[in-house]
C-alpha cells in the first residue's frame, strides 16, 4: 500500500480504533452489552448525526473490510476443537444436528418470509452457531451491504437477551433434568455471556454444564462455515465451492493450530484480546456506514424472521435433546 494509501485512510483507522476502545472499556459497566454489539451502536448513532469528518471515509471504508477479515482470523485463537470432546456424543448429536436443520432451513425460509436473502442467511447462521463472530465470519464473503450485517447483528442480540430473560422462567415453571435444561440454554442461546446469565440463573450446576454445550457449539462453527458456503454457493462446481476466501483459511488454520499446540497462556490471551479489538473497530466502521432509514425499513422483517428461526431452534433442541440424550 502506498504512502498516499495510508495517510487518506489513517483518520479513519484511528477514528474507528478510539472507538473501539471506548466500547473495550465500558462494555462490562454495561448490562447485558457486549464491546461488538456496543461498538456498532457507537457507529450507527455517530453515523447518523453526521459527526465523523469527511475525510475519514476513505479509512472507515477500508477498516469496515479488510480489518474485518483480519478479525475473522484472529476469531480461531477462541475456539479450540477439544470443547467437542468434552461432550458427550449424545449432547454432541443434538448440536450437530440442530445446526445442520436450522442452516438448512435458513437457507430455504428467508425468501419464503420475505427476508431479504443474505439478511436472512446471517440471521440464521448467527442463530444457529454463536451470535456476532458468526455472523461476522460469514458476512466478509457472503454480502458487501453493510446494513445487512448491522440488522443480523441487532436482531440475533435481541433473541439473545430475551432468550436469556425467558428461558430461565420458563424452565422454572417446567422442570426439566439438569442435562437437558444445560443443552437447551447452551444449545439455543448466542452469546456466552446469554448463556453464562440463564445458566447460573438455574444453578451452578446447569451454568457450568451449558457453558460446556455453549463452547462445544462454537468449536462447530468451522464446519458450520464450510456447510453454509456449500448451500450459498450450491450452483457452482464444486472446485468453486473449495474457494474459500484468505481469510477463511487463515480461520481455519488458527483453530487447528489452537486445537493440536498449547500456545502460553499469556501469548492465547493477547491474541483473543486482539481479535475483540479488531472486530469491534469493523463493527464501528460498519456502523458509520449504516443509515437508519434503510435499517427500520428492512430491519422489522428480519426481526421476524430472527424470532420464527430462534423458535424453531428451541423446538429442534428439545426435540432431539429427548430422542438422543
Amino acid at each position: 500500500m502506498s504512502h498516499s494509501s495510508w495517510s487518506s485512510r489513517l483518520p479513519g483507522i484511528l477514528l474507528t480504533l478510539t472507538l473501539a476502545l471506548v466500547a473495550l472499556l465500558l462494555s462490562p459497566m454495561i448490562p447485558r452489552m457486549n464491546e461488538v454489539l456496543l461498538g456498532l451502536i457507537f457507529g450507527v448513532i455517530l453515523g447518523n448525526i453526521g459527526w465523523h469528518p469527511q475525510r475519514a471515509s476513505s479509512g472507515i471504508a477500508w477498516t469496515g473490510k479488510e480489518v474485518l477479515n483480519v478479525a475473522i482470523i484472529f476469531l480461531g485463537f477462541g475456539i479450540s476443537f477439544q470443547h467437542m470432546a468434552a461432550l458427550g456424543s449424545g449432547t454432541l448429536w443434538v448440536l450437530i444436528l440442530t445446526i445442520i436443520i436450522i442452516l438448512f432451513l435458513t437457507w430455504m425460509l428467508a425468501n419464503l418470509f420475505g427476508c431479504r436473502t443474505t439478511t436472512g442467511w446471517l440471521v440464521g447462521f448467527g442463530t444457529a452457531i454463536c451470535g456476532s463472530s458468526a455472523i461476522a465470519a460469514l458476512s466478509a464473503s457472503l454480502t458487501k451491504e453493510k446494513e445487512d450485517v448491522g440488522i443480523a447483528l441487532a436482531v440475533v442480540n435481541l433473541m439473545g437477551l430475551l432468550g436469556m430473560l425467558a428461558l430461565p422462567a420458563i424452565l422454572g415453571l417446567w422442570p426439566q433434568s439438569d442435562t437437558l435444561s444445560a443443552t437447551l440454554i447452551g444449545g439455543t442461546l448466542h452469546a456466552v455471556g446469554n448463556v453464562a446469565g440463564a445458566g447460573y440463573a438455574l444453578g451452578d450446576h446447569i451454568g457450568d454444564l451449558a457453558l460446556t454445550v455453549k463452547l462445544g457449539r462454537v468449536a462447530l462453527l468451522v464446519p458450520g462455515l464450510i456447510f453454509f458456503n456449500f448451500l450459498a454457493n450450491r450452483s457452482a462446481p464444486w472446485h468453486d465451492q473449495l474457494k474459500l476466501p484468505y481469510y477463511l483459511w487463515g480461520f481455519l488454520i488458527v483453530v487447528t493450530l489452537v486445537s493440536f499446540v498449547s500456545l502460553p497462556a499469556d501469548l492465547l490471551s493477547f491474541l483473543k484480546d486482539t481479535g475483540k479489538l479488531l472486530l469491534t473497530m469493523a463493527m464501528v466502521a460498519i456502523g458509520l456506514s449504516i443509515r437508519l432509514q434503510k435499517l427500520y425499513k428492512t430491519g422489522r422483517i428480519a426481526l421476524g424472521f430472527g424470532a420464527i428461526m430462534f423458535v424453531l431452534q428451541i423446538l429442534v433442541v428439545l426435540v432431539l435433546s429427548w430422542l438422543l440424550i
